[in-house]
């Protein structure tokens, strides 16, 4: 986290270390919720996921009959 300070028309950065830095309140995963999704990002995700089942089955037809 970074705070700034205003001394004297001049600009002071105060740096701290997150390992050093206060620990911050996490949000509560159950009580979010589902993300509501549009039709491109699951088109995208429903490429992605066949891309890899294709890759995954080339390498299994690789390995079983090692051409």
């Amino acid at each position: 986290m970074t705070n700034i300070a205003y001394n004297t028309g001049e600009r002071e950065l105060l740096v701290v270390h997150p390992l050093f830095d206060e620990p911050e309140e996490k949000r509560d995963v159950d009580a979010l919720g589902a993300i509501k999704m549009t039709k491109s990002v699951k088109y995208s995700l429903m490429t992605l996921r066949l891309y890899l089942f294709f890759m995954v089955g080339l390498v299994f037809y690789r390995l079983l009959f090692r051409i």
